[in-house]
Parts: structure tokens; sequence; C-alpha cells
């Protein structure tokens, strides 16, 4: 479909606003805590557990967010949750260069949660609302490289300041300074949402409600994969650097996560409309199951670095993946959907940090939290495996995925 060049700019800037506030919500409000792990308790009191249960209060904040998002309809108050999620992202970011006190970082880590799910979630949905009304693809591969993005940013930017002298707490107000600017974009290029439930063409949105064996199955799928994703995205910046031959290795580690993960988005709605979305959710979850055990086999700097790309080329897809599957189901309020998927995926991130955090402590690694992530992730390999050959509901999906035109 031929598009007015007036059209296309103007998708490329709700496609970038939704980047920016991943950048910000994601990227820096929540992943840069990684990265700064390993610094902070270097310069500060921080211990393992207590550095699990923040990564796990981050989390509770964002499950929070997605219970929220799930529980409203109206897409103006959605669209009014993201700028107030933008504005607490700065301001979290900010204060956690203020305090040693464990209960207000762990408010703050709650706080900057519940913004990012206005990023991940909220801003997906509108995006997604926004294209199917304008007749565009309804993916969301260009939003969600935003995180690949982020996460390369974070990891980037504290290996910067660690090289220019700068303490935990300067480099938390410099994420916040980064943060103020980004908000610009972020904030502007996202239209406000129409009151009306039609698509470009004036045609109604239908919703293809789910059978409820693929709600339970889907659901419980997702809980193992965010299970999966939270061990490594909290952790292994910690695991590198405590490998005496990998010192130092840790932050570009991680920004190669991050710069597998930001194309990986639009490679995986390419593979989806090649085979499906459930046959392109087994391959992804299949890869990240090596992506995440295979440190615990090698510690040599090439398999952390195989490692690191496995896991970013394959987590966001994941995510991607589901919430244009909910996106799809329920066109004219795709937060709903979107919000019961991100729980299950959020309720793991609650539980594993805190849990992996506890082991290492008492084991003195991180072999024991990857096994167990593993473990999940192939569980919920299996549960979509059962769902695709059983339920028509995923079926429908994947002939409906492999048949969209541009």
């Amino acid at each position: 479909m031929s598009q007015q060049p007036g059209l296309k700019i103007r998708r490329l800037q709700v496609l970038l606003a939704g980047v920016f506030s991943q950048v910000i919500c994601i990227g820096i409000a929540r992943f840069s805590y990684t990265p700064l792990l390993p610094v902070m308790q270097e310069q500060s009191w921080l211990g393992d557990i207590e550095g699990g249960w923040l990564a796990a209060v981050n989390y509770a904040g964002y499950m929070a967010g997605a219970l929220l998002a799930a529980s409203l309809s109206d897409l103006n108050v959605k669209d009014k949750l993201y700028r107030i999620g933008l504005v607490l992202a700065v301001v979290t970011t900010l204060l956690m260069a203020v305090t040693e006190n464990f209960w207000l970082w762990a408010l703050l880590r709650f706080v900057s949660g519940l913004s990012s799910a206005g990023s991940m979630l909220i801003a997906s949905a509108l995006i997604l609302n926004w294209l199917i009304r304008h007749g565009h693809r309804s993916e969301l591969g260009i939003h969600f490289a935003g995180v690949g993005i982020g996460i390369m940013v974070a990891a980037l930017f504290v290996e910067l300041m660690l090289q220019l002298g700068q303490d935990w707490q300067q480099q938390w107000l410099w994420f916040g300074g980064l943060a103020i600017v980004l908000a610009f974009p972020a904030w502007r290029w996202l239209p406000r949402p129409a009151s009306v439930n039609t698509s470009g063409s004036g045609a109604p949105m239908k919703d293809m409600p789910p059978t409820r064996k693929f709600m339970w199955l889907m659901l419980t799928a997702y809980f193992c994969a965010g299970y999966g994703y939270v061990i490594s995205a909290t952790f292994i910046v910690t695991i590198v650097e405590r490998i005496p031959a990998l010192s130092g290795m840790g932050a570009l580690t991680f920004a190669v996560v991050g710069l597998a993960a930001a194309p990986a988005v639009m490679n995986w709605d390419l593979i989806a409309r090649r085979i499906g979305y459930l046959n392109a959710l087994l391959m992804a979850y299949s890869l990240q199951i090596a992506g995440i055990i295979l440190p615990t086999f090698f510690h040599s700097l090439e398999v952390a670095l195989f490692s690191a790309l496995l896991f970013g080329g394959t987590f966001i897809g994941c995510v991607s993946l589901v919430l244009t599957m909910a996106g799809r189901l329920y066109p004219s309020k795709p937060a709903k959907l979107m919000g019961k998927m991100t729980l299950s995926y959020g309720a793991a991130q609650m539980i594993a940090p805190a849990l992996t955090g506890i082991l290492a402590e008492k084991t003195g690694h991180y072999d024991l939290g990857l096994w167990l992530a593993g473990g999940f992730v192939a569980v919920g390999t299996v549960l979509i495996f059962w769902l695709k050959m059983t339920d028509p509901t995923a079926q429908a999906l994947d002939d409906e995925g492999k048949l969209q035109t541009a």
C-alpha cells in the first residue's frame, strides 16, 4: 500500500517516540541498574542479597504497572499514564544518586519499574492502535528496537563514565540528564489517541477472543520466559565480572546484549511472517535456553559474548511476538490482554532475582540460578509446542500472521 510522504514521516515519528520512551524507561530507568550493580557493590555497602531484592522490587513495580494497564480500557487515560511514566523515569533515576538507604532505593526502584510498564506496555498499545487505525502493518519491531538500543546505551554509558572517573552517584545523575533530553521527542511525537474503534479503511476493528486453553498455556509459557529473561538481564554483568579471566568485560558483554536486541525484533517480525507466530516463538525460546546456560559450561570471553548475542537476540523477540499476538486478538483494546500477559511475565521477574541472589550468596556463584532459568524456559517451550499442536486460536494467529501484507 503506497503512502504519502507526510504519512510516512508521521509513522516514523510515532515509532521513534516509542523508541525514545523505551530508551528512557527501559534502558535508563530500568536496565542501567544492571551495569551499575557491580559498581555500586564495589563503592557502597550493597551485597548480592540486597542487589537481588532491589531487582525484584523493580520488577514488582513493573508488574503493578502491568496490572494497572490491564484494568483500564480508556486510551486517553493510558495516554496520560504514558506521559506520567516518562516523568517518573527521569525523577527516579536522578534520585537514585542522593541516598544509600535501602528502603528509599527500594521505593525508587519500584516506581521506576512502574514507569517502565508505561513504555513497554502502554506505549506498545497506543502505537499498535495508531498503526492499525492508519492502515499500517500491525508490527512493533521498530518500537521494541528501543529496548536493545537502551541496553546498549546503558552499558556503554557506564563504561564511558568509569573511564572518566565518575562514581556510581555521578553516573545516576548523568543517566538522569540523558533521560531528560530524550523525554522531549518521546512526549511530543506520540499523538493523542482517537476515540473511534475503526481502522484506516473505516471498518470496525474486530476482536478475536482466544480460547481458555490458549490463555492459560500462553500465560504459563510467558511466565517461564520471564523467569529465564530476568536472570541474565539482571546479573549478566556481575556474572562476567566475577570470572577472573573476564574481569572488566561485563559492560562489553551487556553492550552485546543490546546490540543483538536492537535489530532482533524486526528480524522476528520477518520470521513470524514466514513461519507464523508460534513457530517463531518456539525458535526464540530454544535459542534463549542456550544463551542462558552456556556460561555455566565455559568461562571464555568468546562464549560470554556468544551467550550475550543469543540472549539479546531472543528475549525481546519473545516479548514482541507475544504482545503483537495480544494486539491482533484485541485490536480495539490491545493493552487489556497485553497487561494480562505482562502480569505473568512480571510475576516471574519478582521471584527470580531475589531467589538467584540468595543462591549466589550461599554458593558463591550464579550457576544454579542460570540452570533454573534455562529449565523454566525449556518448560515454556514445551507448552508453546502443545499450544501450537492443539489449539485453534494459535493456528488462526499463525495463519493471519503469515497472510498480512505490507
